[in-house]
C-alpha cells in the first residue's frame, strides 16, 4: 500500500539470476532519492498499476558482483565491488538484497570510496550528465543551476566545471561554503527571485539554467534570449524568446556504460564529490524518507544491507 514513510515493509521476493548478458549484484547500498518517495506516496500509482505489487523502490545501488551471465563483455567478474543505475519496475529496485540488471547498467566503483559512497553517484550522476548534454553548452558559457546544494545540483556544478563553463547557484547561508568546494563561481541567496537575483550579475541572462529546485516558470526569466533551460519534472516551459526547454529523463540513460564509468574516472581524479548524508539498515528505511522530505539533507541517506 502506497503512503507515509511508515508504509515501507520488509517483504520476501523470489530469486532471480542472471541470464545471457546480465550480472547479478548482491546489494549492499541503496541511495534514497525523491523519485522513490515518489514511488511509495502514491505519486506514480498510475504508472506502478500496469504491474502486481510487491512494489520495490530505489535506482542507485552498489555491491559485489555475486553472479555473471552468458556473453557478459564489459570484463566484470564475479567478486568486483561495482554500482548501477537502477530502473524501477514491480519489485525490480534498488532496495533489494540481490538485483540482476544488464551488463551495460554496471560499473566499477571509483577507486578510493567506499561501497556505501558509491551507491549515491550513478542516478543523480546521471541526471546531472543528461542536463548538461540537453543544454549544449560551451566552454566559457554561463551556466546557473537552482538548487545548487543538493545531490543534482552539486553534480551539475561540479560537471559543468570540468567542461569550462561559469556557474553562478543559489544557497542558503550555511550552504556557501559547501557550494564554494563545489566550484560554483557565483553564489547567489536562496529565495523565491532566483531569476532576479541571477540578472543582478547577469543583466541579460545566463546561457543555460538546470533548475534543480523545481522553480519551473519562475526561473524562466534567468535565461538570456536564445539561451537554454531544462527541468526534472517534466516542466516543458511555455514557447517564449527563443529559449530552447527540455525535460531531463534520466531513465533514457539506462545502460549507458561509458557514461557512467565516465563518472567514476572523474571521482578518481577528485573533480566529483560523493556526500552521504547518512545510514539505515533496511528495517529502517522509513527513518531514510522522513529525513529527505524534512529537507536539509546534504547527500544522500543510504540504505545498508
Amino acid at each position: 500500500m502506497h503512503g507515509g514513510p511508515e508504509a515501507l515493509q520488509l517483504v520476501k521476493v523470489p530469486e532471480t539470476h542472471a541470464g545471457p548478458g546480465q550480472v547479478r549484484i548482491r546489494v549492499q547500498a541503496a541511495a534514497v532519492n525523491p523519485t522513490d518517495v515518489m514511488a511509495r506516496n502514491g505519486s506514480r500509482a498510475e504508472q506502478q498499476k500496469v504491474d502486481p505489487p510487491p512494489y520495490v523502490p530505489g535506482m542507485d545501488a552498489a555491491g559485489i558482483v555475486d553472479e555473471v551471465g552468458e556473453g557478459v563483455r564489459t570484463g566484470v567478474k564475479v567478486g568486483d565491488q561495482v554500482m548501477a543505475m537502477v530502473v524501477p519496475k514491480a519489485s525490480h529496485g534498488a532496495y533489494r538484497e540481490q538485483i540482476v540488471l544488464d551488463q551495460r547498467a554496471v560499473v566499477p566503483i571509483p577507486a578510493g570510496a567506499s561501497i556505501v559512497e558509491a551507491c549515491t553517484l550513478p542516478m543523480n550522476g546521471l541526471t546531472a550528465r543528461q542536463s548538461l548534454d540537453l543544454l549544449g553548452l560551451k566552454a566559457g558559457q554561463v551556466l546557473a543551476v537552482s538548487g545548487g546544494p543538493g545531490a543534482y545540483g552539486g553534480y551539475v556544478i561540479q560537471l559543468a566545471k570540468t567542461e569550462g563553463l561559469t556557474v553562478i547557484a543559489d544557497a542558503a547561508p550555511q550552504d556557501e561554503a559547501l557550494l564554494q568546494s563545489l566550484g560554483a563561481d557565483i553564489i547567489v541567496p536562496r529565495g523565491n527571485d532566483f531569476a532576479g537575483e541571477v540578472r543582478k550579475r547577469f543583466p541579460d541572462g545566463v546561457d543555460g539554467l538546470a533548475d534543480g529546485a523545481l522553480l519551473n516558470a519562475a526561473a524562466i526569466p534567468a535565461v538570456k534570449d536564445g539561451g537554454s533551460f531544462t527541468s526534472i519534472r517534466g516542466f516543458i516551459g511555455e514557447p517564449q524568446r527563443d529559449i530552447r526547454f527540455t525535460a531531463t529523463f534520466v531513465r533514457t540513460y539506462d545502460g549507458e556504460y561509458e557514461k557512467l564509468d565516465r563518472l567514476r574516472q572523474l571521482v578518481e581524479a577528485g573533480a566529483l564529490t560523493l556526500r552521504v548524508a547518512g545510514t539505515v539498515p533496511p528495517e529502517r528505511a522509513g527513518e531514510a524518507h522522513a529525513r529527505l522530505e524534512a529537507g536539509g539533507t546534504r547527500g544522500r541517506m543510504v540504505i545498508v544491507f
